[in-house]
């Protein structure tokens, strides 16, 4: 099995940018157009819809593509999909984490990491535990193993699921991605403590929406939400730590690609526009 599975991961290595929307989990149409069209992943938002494990595998069974698999010779996807769960980092909520990836997604976002003990169990909670004599045993896995859904829809081995099936890039090889995200005044004190604690925790998701919130803005993005964007922005361009943000657009895309955001997500819809332009300013359009 050569190359990556996960074309998010390889951006993410290559200091590439990678683009991807929101969508909700159970709509054929959506998962048809979705894995036809530029972006690079995708997001299935079931922390403010509702959590539907059923809905999770219809899109991801009409995502799959046999003449894109052929014409490609891999089984990787052309579009990535990831997924959001409901329980913030403090619920510590293992047998949601174990389902959704039992599906066969290749990354979690996961919402209202405040401490250092939520990135940790994130982590855990992705990762079976390793073979015996493992250099990255640590943090141990917590994930049951029961793969099957997961081994049938990557499209490998019982083994080489195994080999691959853990959190990037505590596991170089590994094809699973940790997506943290960084919402609150909380997080945001919190996070060089946090990255500390977990050195290689895949991406770090500012997200300006609820940190407005958390700051007692209600929703505005005032300087001193704008700040505090930059303030844990700057903690992750320091650790050398990939980071993003779920709030992109035409008005500030240009100015988060200059500032070093690897994982955006552009406003929902089929409007390309925006992608677009991402593409070009991240030098990707050819």
């Amino acid at each position: 099995m050569a190359g990556r599975l996960n074309k998010v991961i390889a951006l993410l290595e290559e200091g590439q940018v990678a683009f991807g929307p929101f969508m909700p989990a159970g709509s054929i149409p959506d998962a048809y157009w979705i894995a036809t069209s530029p972006f690079d992943f995708v997001v299935f938002e079931m922390e403010h819809n509702p959590y539907n494990v059923s809905d999770l595998r219809l899109s991801l069974q009409f995502m799959l593509n046999r003449k894109q698999i052929a014409d490609s010779g891999s089984v990787a996807p052309a579009v990535v999909p990831f997924v959001r769960v409901p329980v913030h980092g403090r619920e510590n909520n293992e047998w949601i984490i174990k389902q959704v990836l039992d599906c066969g997604v290749y990354g979690i976002v996961f919402p209202m990491i405040n401490t250092p003990d939520d990135a940790e169990h994130a982590i855990q909670s992705m990762r079976y535990i390793q073979a015996k004599g493992a250099a990255d045993a640590e943090p141990v896995g917590r994930r049951g193993h029961a793969p099957a859904n997961a081994v049938r829809y990557w499209g490998v081995s019982g083994s080489e699921y195994f080999a691959k099936a853990d959190a990037w890039p505590l596991d170089p090889s590994g094809e699973l991605l940790p997506i943290l995200q960084c919402e609150t005044q909380q997080s945001v004190s919190n996070l060089r403590q946090i990255l500390q604690r977990v050195p290689k925790p895949g991406v770090i998701l500012i997200s300006e929406s609820d940190l407005s919130v958390s700051l007692g803005y209600g929703g505005q993005y005032t300087p001193e939400v704008a700040a505090a964007v930059q303030e844990a922005a700057g903690i992750c361009k320091e650790l050398r730590v990939p980071f993003g943000s779920p709030q992109t657009n035409a008005d500030n895309i240009a100015q988060r690609i200059a500032d070093g955001f690897q994982f955006l997500m552009p406003t929902p819809g089929r409007d390309l526009s925006t992608l677009e332009t991402g593409l070009s300013l991240a030098k990707r359009s050819g």
